[in-house]
């Protein structure tokens, strides 16, 4: 399987078309990449993404349609564990690592004028995500986990007003079927989510 180069630090659309359901891309859509880390790509981690690989070759071809409208995020585990998350890592030990820790790395190629966002939250859209790709402007995300970070991150952007399309061949989850449950959510919420392929996405965006 391949694997691209590796991003150690973090650097600093369409409209609805009748019927509800979201027109193809226009020209101040976002990408969003939630995630592509060691953390999740190493088979021997226990956050491992079975089918990590074989999303990564169409999310590059993704980054390079998007081209500076991208966004990779990066999770990390909070500095100070409280509430929950003291017992979501007691049962993941081993992932209770610093944020400059090599796990947390990004391990596909990245676009040189992409943007690299590090959250300690499932959800990655945020209120700086928000101002990074402007008022209104719609997006579409991939990555993984699907039913965590990817799920997580598509409500928190519908919530927030947003056009969401989630590039089903493109996410992957802990297990197959973790992630067909969870696409299966996703497209619940249509007309705020559209779910769509990889190929229909880069002929859209490309033209």
């Amino acid at each position: 399987m391949r694997k691209s180069g590796i991003v150690r630090v973090v650097m600093a659309e369409r409209t609805a078309a009748p019927g509800g359901v979201p027109s193809p891309s226009s020209d101040d859509e976002w990408l969003i990449v939630v995630d592509m880390q060691r953390a999740f790509a190493a088979a021997d981690s226990v956050w491992h993404v079975e089918r990590f690989w074989e999303i990564a070759a169409r999310i590059e071809r993704l980054l390079a349609a998007y081209g500076s409208r991208t966004i990779l995020t990066r999770y990390v585990p909070p500095a100070s564990l409280t509430g929950a998350w003291r017992d979501y890592f007691a049962a993941f030990p081993s992932m209770e690592l610093p944020a400059d820790d090599p796990t947390w790395d990004i391990v596909i190629g990245v676009q040189a004028q992409a943007h690299i966002e590090t959250r300690t939250t499932f959800a990655k859209w945020d209120a700086n995500i928000a101002t990074i790709i402007g008022p209104d402007a719609p997006v579409t995300v991939c990555g993984v986990a699907t039913e965590c970070c990817v799920l997580a991150t598509a409500l928190a952007a519908i919530d927030d007003g947003r056009s969401v399309r989630v590039v089903e061949d493109a996410c992957a989850g802990a297990t197959p079927q973790l992630h067909e449950h969870a696409m299966a959510l996703l497209a619940a919420f249509a007309p705020l989510v559209c779910v769509v392929r990889c190929e229909e996405v880069i002929r859209q965006v490309v033209g």
